[in-house]
């Protein structure tokens, strides 16, 4: 049954209008966005489609153009369109971390590093850098790989930092294998990176460790 013909209070986007979007399932928000469904299959089965395949969100919105054509009625065009939303996202982000001190903005920083790291397949290695009230100025990836192989120098950092003026800075880094703990080498690279950033007046508030949801501030653990 085409969604046009179910009762009005059950349709995603006139449920979306009278309860918000907080009241929709996953598949049913997915539904909006892909406004169609195919043949025999309206856009509430396409999206849970979606989210059985993929097995979660955060896969779904890591996925490649090409995974995402695999399945039917999803193509490129689909594909811009979500990577499009993902990147509204993460601008939106950034503006409240540029009007707001971290100190009082944690969950929009934590958020903005979930969007920007959690699906990526390889490590990443970003800074935040920040003026002297805690507000974003630049973010930048540092390095990418595995961070026992990558390139992530002191004197390119203290250099990053001087060009952007900042006064503080954050790390964060991803674990694609699902593990959001900080390892004895992510250690060793930030209090390195600390001492050097110091020699300049740069001072390090956190690493943030990010794997899927899951996301640990090695400053909470003492290792800063």
């Amino acid at each position: 049954m085409p969604i046009t013909d179910w009762p009005a209070n059950e349709r995603p986007r006139e449920k979306l209008l009278a309860q918000g979007a907080a009241a929709l399932s996953d598949a049913e928000l997915l539904a909006i966005f892909l406004r169609v469904g195919i043949r025999g299959k309206s856009a509430v089965d396409l999206a849970r489609d979606l989210v059985t395949h993929f097995g979660s969100l955060n896969r779904l919105f890591g996925a490649s153009a090409k995974e995402l054509s695999a399945i039917p009625g999803i193509g490129d065009a689909k594909y811009a369109q979500l990577q499009a939303v993902i990147e509204l996202a993460r601008r939106a982000l950034r503006e409240s971390m540029a009007e707001t001190p971290m100190l009082s903005n944690q969950d929009s920083f934590k958020d903005y590093l979930r969007l920007t790291l959690r699906a990526l397949p390889h490590e990443s290695f970003h800074a935040l850098w920040l003026d002297n009230q805690n507000r974003l100025q630049a973010s930048e990836q540092l390095a990418r790989g595995s961070l026992r192989h990558a390139s992530v120098y002191p004197r390119e950092v203290v250099r990053a930092a001087l060009a952007h003026n900042a006064a503080f800075v954050v790390f964060a880094h991803n674990h694609p294998a699902g593990i959001a703990e900080p390892s004895e080498h992510d250690v060793d690279l930030t209090r390195l990176l600390k001492e050097a950033l110091k020699l300049v007046d740069v001072k390090v508030l956190d690493h943030f460790v990010v794997a899927g949801d899951r996301i640990t501030s090695m400053a909470a653990r003492g290792l800063i």
